[in-house]
């Protein structure tokens, strides 16, 4: 059964997800990548005022294409979260709640997502253009000389996604190759 959530991604919604789960997420996020998570970072490190507030925000780690006419955004899938865990301890202490990728996350950022009971996401890698179908808006939120790699704002209609690491630290890549391992 999928579980509808609406967001932004509070703490009793965070609270009900377990890993596994799957969900449609609709709302406004931000996509952000490497570059804007690393300035993200470095504008908090610094204690410089942030282009958007991350309060209970949800990051998708996306960058979309052009949009095609008669479509509300370019194609837009995940990209690899992993490139993304030297900054996502520093955006969760920031307030972010929630962050959409694919891959496993490092044990220090499976540390930060229990301590600041957040919730990673996991959407289909490869599927870009089906993806962009539930985005019913995407525009350049900031940054927008950095190109793909700028912040935008998107907003989503029952997005399809999965809870791969919940706020208790369940995590599906760690429990997913334990359940092939003992059948071998």
């Amino acid at each position: 059964m999928v579980k509808e959530i609406r967001l932004p991604l509070t703490p009793e919604t965070a609270r009900l997800l377990r890993a596994g789960d799957e969900v449609g997420i609709s709302g406004t996020i931000y996509a952000a990548r490497d570059v804007a998570c690393r300035r993200l970072a470095e504008l908090i490190r610094s204690g410089e005022r942030l282009p958007v507030d991350l309060h209970d925000q949800v990051i998708f780690f996306a960058g979309p294409t052009p949009v095609p006419p008669g479509r509300a955004c370019g194609a837009v899938g995940p990209t690899t979260s992993k490139r993304m865990d030297p900054y996502t301890p520093e955006l969760l202490e920031a307030g972010v709640r929630g962050m959409i990728g694919k891959g496993p996350r490092s044990p220090e950022v499976v540390s930060s997502i229990r301590r600041f009971r957040a919730v990673y996401f996991v959407a289909t890698g490869g599927a870009a253009a089906l993806l962009s179908t539930f985005v019913t808006r995407c525009e350049v939120f900031a940054w927008p000389e950095l190109g793909p790699e700028a912040i935008w704002r998107l907003a989503l209609e029952a997005f399809p996604a999965f809870v791969a690491i919940d706020i208790e630290g369940g995590d599906i890549f760690t429990e997913g190759r334990k359940g092939y391992s003992s059948n071998c």
